[in-house]
């Protein structure tokens, strides 16, 4: 018989069965009076939960499509940009800005590790910058940036916004927006929120919405705040049809956050990665990024000598379970494992055993169980 696939890659994350109930409702008008009270009440949460007196913008798109629109409404040709990039992409926004017209300044770390936040405000005083772009995790290499320090550095430039991609971070991730010194926060609902692909969710802070006015008309249609703002304040408005069961999805996502306290969430994400990875470094792998800025929503995971990348995820695949491959210089060197949003104990244990299984398959020399035994040790303390 075979085993169900788990899906234990950076995203598309496991969907819990009450959110994908939510997906399967019967649709309906967007203008439906229930509908249009869920999304009011999805909208206050993201406010309310991620801490900002600016505003929130649910729009239906990926989280490449949030960053778009966190660059239109802030930056225009000719601004200039310094962009923290810790791995693919955070190389993302260079291409973005560019076609824009906006002037990019780069300063990129050697993948695994951070740019220091003083080499940050090094580089922040040689000129005036419109925004400053860091990528909370980057999951070609499983980094976290520390946001927190570098909001509190990047707050003492007051012409700077500090915008961050929280694509594979928020709901994982600590975030808060106005008390870390955010302007812009962007993600997807396919990663720590544990919802199907197919929203971009952003927060922009007071800082960021003034800019917003002062940019007048900007070139972009559909990501435009003013476009959508109108709906964010009342969605029997109407601009584009909204993703109707996505955004019921992610009401229930909310909904199990709330429950079990977005403190209490990140914390069991923060257990979580420390329990994945001693697991996996006992059973001979490395970890990709620092021991002090590993990310706590994936590992990137490097084989041992005489493991080959293409044969050990075809035997995962075999055995039930389904990671993704390195980028860059690390493609064939190491798989991406998720370990973010509503993934349980059972899913853990599974994956950890998965491993074990390849492993032994592949002719590597390793102790049944060890991986599985530490897993457990470090998740029950």
């Amino acid at each position: 018989m075979k085993n169900k696939k788990l899906v234990m890659i950076p995203g598309p994350t496991p969907v819990a069965r009450s959110i994908q109930d939510q997906m399967g409702r019967e649709t309906v008008a967007f203008g439906d009076p229930n509908f249009i009270k869920d999304f009011k009440e999805l909208i206050s949460d993201l406010k309310t939960m991620w801490r900002t007196a600016g505003e929130v913008f649910v729009v239906a798109g990926t989280g490449t499509m949030a960053m778009e629109m966190a660059i239109a409404n802030t930056l225009k040709k000719g601004d200039n940009v310094l962009i923290v990039s810790h791995g693919f992409f955070g190389d993302r926004f260079i291409d973005l800005c560019e076609r824009k017209g906006i002037n990019v300044d780069v300063i990129a770390s050697e993948w695994g590790t951070i740019v220091p936040v003083e080499e940050i405000e090094s580089k922040l005083k040689e000129k005036t910058y419109q925004a400053l772009t860091v990528t909370h995790v980057d999951t070609s290499t499983g980094v976290c940036a520390p946001v927190e320090e570098i909001g509190k550095m990047a707050s003492k430039f007051e012409d700077t916004l500090f915008i961050v991609d929280g694509v594979c971070a928020t709901a994982g991730e600590v975030e808060y927006v106005d008390d870390m010194g955010i302007d812009v926060l962007l993600t997807g609902t396919q990663k720590a929120f544990g919802v199907a692909p197919g929203l971009g969710i952003l927060w922009a802070g007071p800082k960021a919405m003034e800019r917003r006015k002062s940019l007048g008309t900007i070139p972009e249609f559909y990501v435009d705040f003013d476009k959508w703002l109108p709906i964010m304040h009342d969605p029997a408005k109407y601009f584009a049809t909204p993703a109707v069961n996505l955004v019921w999805a992610l009401k229930e996502s909310v909904a199990i956050i709330k429950e079990e306290g977005l403190e209490n969430r990140y914390a069991r994400h923060q257990k979580v990665a420390k329990a994945m990875q001693t697991a996996l470094e006992a059973l001979g792998f490395k970890i990709l990024a620092e021991k002090e800025h590993r990310a706590a929503t994936l590992s990137n995971v490097i084989y041992p000598e005489g493991i080959d990348d293409a044969e050990f995820r075809k035997t995962l695949y075999e055995e039930g379970m389904v990671v993704a491959g390195g980028l860059g210089a690390y493609a064939g060197k190491m798989f991406r494992l998720g370990h973010m949003g509503n993934i349980d104990m059972h899913d853990l244990v599974s994956v950890i055993a998965t491993i074990e299984r390849a492993l032994y398959k592949a002719g590597h020399n390793v102790e049944l169980g060890k991986g599985v035994g530490i897993l457990m040790q470090e998740l029950l303390k």
